[in-house]
């Protein structure tokens, strides 16, 4: 399918150089590359870029065909889904926990139907500074497991955890909708929900050889409809601390083609970030597109630690 990446023109988007990330109890020595390559769902581009499908709010996104593996099952292949809850149902009713009275809101990257939907997620919304498509596809392994199966998967496995520690978790979607929601509603929703934490889960879709996780959070950006102000500061402690139990969790190193080995990287170019009222972070969890990542984001059991990670490093957040 084709693939666009969803940046800036060429020179906007160079993220900061940063110190190795020391926090959550884990310590990421990754070093600096010289040069960036191509990032699918959410990373940069570079010299020697090569295609690839999908980007969190990637533009140009088309459905002509189901990819394989699309439906709104959540398993990889060969797993069955794990049923959800409709995203538009009320919140979870939390047990009682060290969470008890903490709203997160999970937002799985991509809608399973969106490839059925290329007119309907090709209009364009306004994300603050400029108008952007509603939402993209997702990309996918070489083997055909889809990011947004992927995505669902991961997010059932957090919500499950989270809720144990008596958090309220909420949805944007749960493939219970045709397609979408567009990256404006993401945003809503989490505003409207009073979010403590809204964590979008991704996957990337950069070249063979890329690896690694790394966590977006939002730049500071005034402008139209979108003011970043109140949240850059929580959003970046919320990054670091899930970038600091994730390496943990699931023994994966930090990106070494996006963050300078930090883990992080700042966007000021993603809707879903610039219309955030309340702190946000995009998650990529690995790059689909890379046969040993690949190996991993299939797993089952990579995919309960990559929750575990994620969940670990929501509650150190919220619980300060």
């Amino acid at each position: 399918m084709p693939y666009d990446l969803n940046q800036p023109p060429s020179g906007q988007h160079r993220p900061r150089p940063r110190p190795p990330l020391a926090r959550g109890g884990a310590f990421l020595t990754i070093a600096a590359l010289t040069a960036v390559t191509l990032s699918g769902c959410g990373g940069s581009s570079g010299p020697g870029a090569a295609p690839a499908p999908g980007g969190p709010e990637a533009t140009g996104a088309t459905a002509s065909a189901a990819p394989s593996g699309s439906a709104s099952a959540a398993g990889g292949p060969g797993e069955p889904g794990t049923p959800g809850t409709p995203s538009d149902a009320k919140p979870s009713t939390p047990a009682r926990g060290p969470l008890a009275g903490k709203v997160v809101v999970i937002d799985p990257g991509h809608n399973p139907g969106n490839f059925r939907h290329a007119r309907e997620i090709n209009r364009f919304v306004d994300i603050g500074t400029n108008r952007k498509e509603c939402d993209t596809t997702g990309t996918s392994t070489n083997d055909g497991y889809t990011e947004a199966a992927f995505t669902l998967d991961v997010s059932h496995r957090l919500r499950t955890l989270l809720e144990k520690q008596g958090a309220t978790v909420r949805f944007t979607q749960d493939g219970d909708r045709p397609f979408g929601p567009c990256v404006d509603e993401r945003a809503r929703i989490g505003n409207e929900a009073a979010a403590d934490a809204v964590v979008s889960i991704h996957a990337d879709g950069s070249g063979s050889g890329n690896r690694g996780f790394h966590v977006i959070h939002p730049a500071l950006v005034k402008r139209g409809a979108a003011d970043t102000a109140g949240i850059v500061g929580p959003s970046r402690e919320l990054a670091e601390r899930i970038a600091g139990k994730f390496v943990r969790a699931t023994g994966s190193a930090p990106s070494n083609y996006v963050g300078g080995g930090t883990g992080l990287d700042e966007r000021g170019d993603l809707g879903g970030l610039n219309l955030s009222t309340v702190p946000k972070v995009f998650v990529e969890c690995g790059n689909m597109r890379d046969a040993k990542d690949a190996a991993l984001l299939t797993s089952s059991q990579w995919r309960q630690k990559a929750a575990q990670g994620l969940a670990e490093g929501i509650g150190s957040y919220l619980l300060g």
